[in-house]
């Protein structure tokens, strides 16, 4: 009795040692949330201008956007470079998500990042997941995976 008592133990510290060193190299917990970059030359301020135009286009309205470099550059750090962040909406689009699935609402609102890196402007946006066990969620998310990409590419050409 007591070796099959030690084997069992023996054996359950293997797989308690086994589920954490994979606990360790595994993705955080939590959504991956896929996104969309692109990169431009063109000025900044042109593609911040580009990106309204787009996101209007797209029948969205913006809801918000922060200056975030503007402000720390007001605030006395010289040369900070830009960043921005706009955030936009489509009711029609959002009433039909949340009728799709309610949970679906952290992937609201809309929002997309322009910021200077290494002498470029990039514009980037979160996606959302295709891969739900929701079939006409997956087409809705691929349709406006779509038109986000769409924002993204205006902007940078």
């Amino acid at each position: 009795m007591k070796l099959f008592l030690l084997k069992k133990s023996f054996y359950s510290a293997i797989i308690a040692s086994l589920l954490l060193i994979t606990s360790c190299a595994t993705q955080p917990q939590g959504d991956f949330v896929p996104y969309y970059q692109a990169e431009t030359q063109k000025p900044y301020d042109d593609v911040l201008a580009e990106l309204e135009i787009a996101i209007s286009e797209n029948n969205f309205r913006i809801t918000g956007h922060s200056r975030v470099g503007k402000v720390i550059r007001d605030r006395g750090t010289k040369n900070f470079p830009n960043y921005d962040t706009l955030q936009f909406c489509n009711l029609t689009h959002a009433k039909t998500l949340l009728e799709l699935s309610p949970e679906s609402i952290r992937h609201m609102p809309c929002n997309v990042i322009v910021y200077e890196y290494q002498g470029k402007i990039r514009v980037r946006t979160h996606l959302m997941p295709t891969n739900s066990d929701n079939i006409k969620l997956n087409e809705f998310a691929k349709k406006m995976n779509l038109k986000l990409k769409d924002i993204v590419d205006f902007s940078v050409e």
